[in-house]
């Protein structure tokens, strides 16, 4: 099923427009609701609709990067020091689930690329050498424009019990190296569906 561009409607629901902005859809509601973001009811109904050309105002207005907007695709960031799995993850993941994906190469350039590209989901390798992960995945939760981003935990090293420990420390999933693509794809679908 090929997904349409964004660029081909006119107007946006508000499950949509909260998905290009990484919000909560109650988020773009009081948008909506406080005259912020303009847009129309269905008559007879409490459904709100945003015409594309008030979104592309408010996000320029809001400073709020506007790649979202060019394919609605779900953005995945990878932060991990292995070039290897780095390069194959980023390939399939383009190319098999069609996700739009960046790489960070440790967790500082994992901060200042999330803020920017606001990811969906990030894989996060657990043994970074510059940055605790765990500090980097609470850092990702406390930030506003970041709290519905999937922190999805990837270690090779760990056992069952401190991979559990994991979930309780901010993150919302965890995959085991090597793993297959197949899992990595399941287990970003299952860290989306939470939002959505």
């Amino acid at each position: 099923m090929q997904m349409n561009s964004v660029k081909d409607k006119d107007v946006l629901t508000t499950g949509e427009v909260a998905k290009i902005c990484n919000v909560a859809p109650r988020t773009v509601s009081k948008w909506f609701d406080s005259g912020a973001l303009l847009g129309y009811r269905i008559p007879g109904s409490k459904d709100r609709r945003i015409p594309l050309n008030q979104l592309i105002r408010f996000m320029k207005q809001h400073g709020m990067p506007l790649n979202g907007l060019m394919s609605g695709r779900t953005r995945i960031m990878i932060v991990d020091e292995e070039h290897d799995i780095v390069e194959v993850l980023e390939k399939i993941l383009e190319d098999e689930a069609k996700y739009e994906v960046e790489i960070a190469k440790n967790g500082f350039a994992a901060g200042i690329t999330a803020e920017k590209s606001r990811p969906h989901v990030i894989l996060l390798d657990v043994h970074l050498r510059d940055i605790d992960a765990r500090e980097v995945a609470r850092q990702i939760k406390s930030s506003s424009d970041l709290q519905l981003t999937k922190v999805i935990a990837m270690s090779g090293k760990l056992t069952d019990e401190e991979a559990k420990g994991l979930l309780s420390q901010g993150f919302d999933g965890f995959l085991r190296k090597p793993f297959h693509v197949r899992q990595v794809i399941e287990s970003i679908e299952d860290a989306m569906a939470v939002v959505y």
